[in-house]
């Protein structure tokens, strides 16, 4: 069964005539940035002479976001704004909007202004001039980011690529330029718990790392703080690996013949020296060891169950609230 929203643009790609780009911009209280980012984007595309369109997804904002959205779609004919009933996250965001892209090419960029429509621009000319390639993924050069951070990501890629079933390039972010056909790809993937970078390395494609530097916030302070990000690399980790559940059954061996030898120790000391070994702290002492080492491990298969369990409900990765299309006359089913 083809999902509902994924039947419904592909209704809409097959009914408007392509374009060339669609830039998908998920947004989450973006008021302070996003006049600055809609002026920008649309001067360096009006000037690129690309038949192109914005979409703006409001995922759940609560400040004047989806107004200026408004507003902006009333002032220019090739806007789509979709605005979610919460907040689903920004991997719902980008699904939600490369659903409604009709371009040849799309690419996937924030609206806080620290990666510049002029770089999605460049990544756009880099694909049309190198057909080999079918991704471009930003890289970053230089992270305005504290020692602990920086450590953690390369922690977390080093990690990931050792222990995950695909490898993911270090330092890509999620703004990315990308041929038609693999945003396709990725969308026949309608799986609850995304990780857009392990997503877009699982489908495979000729990927080009492609460096930039990103500026600072134009305004407002990021939405992800470092539990957020740690979260979000448990997920990728979980979404993409059985590993951990490996790990925790060779705790268990080790653990098994670890006990094995300190009961043979214990029987030897009792049995051939003839000294009595002191039993309390040596329970107590086992029994936190391992009584912590079953919790982990159930905490480990529940992740894994929990998962499976809510993938099981089939509930859509978001509920959209009030969509603004581009009025087209051959359009009959907004």
């Amino acid at each position: 069964m083809v999902h509902f929203e994924l039947y419904r643009a592909i209704r809409f790609r097959q009914e408007r005539p392509p374009l060339d780009f669609s830039l998908v911009i998920p947004c989450f209280n973006e008021e302070e940035s996003l006049p600055a980012f809609f002026k920008t984007a649309t001067q360096v595309f009006d000037a690129a002479g690309l038949s192109y369109e914005l979409i703006f997804i409001d995922d759940g904002s609560k400040d004047n976001t989806f107004t200026l959205l408004a507003s902006f779609a009333e002032t220019r004919r090739n806007i789509t704004v979709v605005s979610f009933s919460r907040n689903f996250g920004k991997e719902a965001a980008l699904y939600a909007g490369m659903e409604r892209a009709t371009g040849d090419y799309l690419g996937l960029i924030d609206a806080d202004m620290q990666q510049d429509p002029q770089t999605a621009l460049n990544m756009y000319h880099f694909l049309t001039e190198h057909e080999e390639y079918d991704l471009v993924a930003a890289c970053q050069e230089h992270r305005h980011e504290n020692f602990a951070l920086k450590f953690f990501k390369k922690t977390f890629y080093r990690l990931f690529n050792r222990v995950g079933d695909i490898d993911l390039i270090a330092d890509a972010s999620d703004f990315r330029v990308m041929k038609a056909h693999v945003a396709h790809a990725v969308l026949s993937m309608p799986e609850y718990f995304r990780f857009s970078k392990g997503l877009f390395s699982w489908v495979g494609f000729k990927t080009y790392a492609y460096p930039y530097t990103p500026h600072p916030r134009f305004a407002g302070t990021t939405k992800w703080s470092f539990f957020k990000l740690l979260r979000y690399a448990l997920d990728g980790i979980i979404s993409f690996t059985t590993s951990p559940l490996r790990l925790a059954a060779y705790f268990g061996i080790v653990a098994f013949f670890a006990s094995g030898i300190y009961l043979l120790s214990v029987l030897y000391e009792y049995c051939i020296r003839g000294i009595d070994v002191p039993g309390f702290p040596t329970i107590v002492g086992l029994v936190a060891l391992f009584g912590g080492l079953q919790l982990s491990v159930l905490g480990i298969i529940g992740e894994y169950l929990g998962r499976a369990y809510l993938e099981g409900k089939h509930r859509p990765l978001y509920i959209a609230r009030t969509v603004i299309e581009p009025k087209d006359e051959n359009e009959r089913f907004i």
